[in-house]
């Protein structure tokens, strides 16, 4: 009886060691809506460039200046999304939203992140856009694998395959925007639903 006792007292320690060292309030739903939101930016986005701009991209032109608003208004979505959902998964199971963890997590998402965004302004400055959905899938696949290790380890393996995708964008630059598609919507939503029912639903 005494030894069943020492081994759950074993996993309660190693469980609040895991608690304590990995921010966990992370909303699978979060990443279904990210998903969603670069799915309907990717359409409207197609439905600009095809019915204003002749199917291509001028980088001093106005198509172009939306594009990139509605890229931001994208990213500003999912961020905000999924800080309201993870500080609401985080009060109801009574952790922590600020603490060492998630601003380690913060900073080394981040890092990857604006380095990776400085680089692609500094090309596109350059007139060369041909790559740009490859890198940012790439840089954002880094970014998830760098933070990985301050969070769910799972997320990992999304970042790996948003670096593949980068990579096979990389060499068929005409396949850029439906690989970005995949990566940042297909793949948001898929991850964020097996997410969902593997830690969010008990």
């Amino acid at each position: 009886m005494e030894s069943k006792d020492y081994l759950k007292d074993i996993s309660d320690i190693k469980d609040l060691m895991n608690k304590s060292s990995r921010f966990i309030s992370l909303s699978g739903l979060s990443g279904i809506l990210a998903g969603t939101y670069a799915l309907i930016g990717a359409a409207i986005t197609y439905w600009l460039v095809n019915t204003y701009s002749s199917g291509t991209l001028i980088l001093d032109g106005q198509i172009f200046r939306f594009v990139i608003l509605i890229l931001a208004l994208v990213a500003i979505f999912s961020a905000t999304t999924g800080y309201i959902l993870s500080a609401k998964k985080a009060k109801k199971t009574g952790a922590n939203m600020w603490d060492a963890t998630s601003k380690r997590l913060i900073i080394n998402f981040l890092i990857p992140l604006i380095a990776g965004g400085l680089y692609i302004l500094i090309i596109l400055s350059h007139g060369k856009y041909g790559q740009t959905g490859g890198l940012m899938l790439i840089f954002y696949g880094l970014a998830l694998v760098n933070a990985s290790k301050y969070s769910i380890g799972d997320i990992r393996y999304l970042g790996y395959i948003e670096i593949i995708l980068g990579l096979i964008a990389t060499l068929l630059p005409g396949y850029g925007f439906w690989l970005w598609v995949l990566g940042f919507g297909v793949m948001h939503i898929i991850y964020g639903t097996i997410m969902h029912f593997k830690y969010d639903v008990k």
